[in-house]
């Protein structure tokens, strides 16, 4: 059973059974984040690096609602759409985590929701 349920409005509301985030045994797991505003709940296409930034952003505010920040990621996994995006998402991901890195996976995928190039997910301690 999880420890706690993280909520919070300043990160876009799940569209289907999950959660933003669940704490549990003192880690913090968070739900894979797309590029979409949580003030008008539309998707903010984009190129890949604008996709990036607002995932960031979305991923700082459901950590912060849980009194965490990038601070206390240990794990991410990163889903893109094409391989060639690699470049791109990177150099924002490495903008992000520039001491101690936390470990990461980086894999393609068939497809994203909304068709998105870009979705990241964390785990955090």
């Amino acid at each position: 059973m999880p420890d706690r349920i993280i909520k919070t409005d300043d990160a876009p509301k799940p569209i289907g059974p999950y959660s933003q985030a669940v704490e549990a045994g003192g880690f913090l797991f968070l739900a894979g984040q797309v590029s979409i505003n949580p003030a008008t709940s539309e998707v903010e296409e984009g190129t890949v690096t604008e996709q990036t930034e607002r995932i960031f952003t979305n991923l700082k505010a459901v950590l912060g609602a849980a009194g965490m920040s990038l601070s206390n990621v240990v794990k991410t996994t990163v889903f893109l759409r094409d391989m060639d995006d690699f470049a791109e998402m990177n150099a924002v991901y490495g903008a992000h985590f520039t001491d101690s890195p936390p470990a990461r996976s980086c894999v393609a995928v068939a497809g994203l929701p909304k068709n998105l190039a870009v979705e990241i997910e964390l785990i955090a301690h």
